[in-house]
């Protein structure tokens, strides 16, 4: 969904708007400098009602898959909004940029996408009335056996009711 369109001023920077119904802002983008080929090629800034202006993102400069175009995409965020938009930018003919917002998508089932089958073959884990079913030994029953036998600790009485050691000493007293 287009949302807002960016052109280039006679100074030669690029200013726009960004309209939904609970957004209306004015933007600039400012050039980023670095080396670093991971950082942004803008920073995003907006007009503030009292006629400031305030960084509220950044835009990075990504190659289509498909198209091998070049486009913009990030995210605006701001302590005033209900939830970052995450937006793109695609260069027009004319050299200005359409801003885009799409509502983020479900990620797909990657056990489905990748042909797992469901638990359909599975026993169920409780019977009908609540407890464990026993459905005898796995087939890895005997790669479980460590060979040491059973323990030969010994088994120490509860002392008390049951009860912590405070409440012990209480009745000892």
């Amino acid at each position: 969904m287009n949302i807002g369109q960016i052109k280039q001023n006679d100074a030669g920077i690029f200013m726009g708007r960004i309209s939904t119904l609970a957004v209306a802002m004015t933007i600039a983008l400012k050039p980023v400098q670095s080396s670093n080929p991971r950082a942004p090629r803008y920073e995003i800034h907006a007009l503030t009602p009292g006629r400031t202006w305030v960084q509220v993102g950044a835009f990075f400069e990504l190659t289509s898959n498909n198209t091998g175009e070049a486009f913009l995409n990030g995210r605006i965020d701001d302590p005033s909004l209900a939830a970052p938009l995450q937006v793109s930018a695609f260069r027009q003919d004319d050299g200005s940029y359409n801003v885009v917002w799409q509502r983020a998508q479900k990620r797909r089932d990657v056990g489905a996408a990748l042909g797992v089958k469901a638990d359909d073959d599975l026993s169920p884990p409780f019977g009908a009335d609540g407890g464990p079913v026993d459905n005898g030994p796995g087939p890895d029953a005997a790669a479980t056996d460590t060979g040491l036998g059973e323990t030969t600790a010994p088994v120490e009485e509860p002392v008390g009711k049951g009860r912590g050691r405070r409440q012990r000493v209480a009745e000892d007293a």
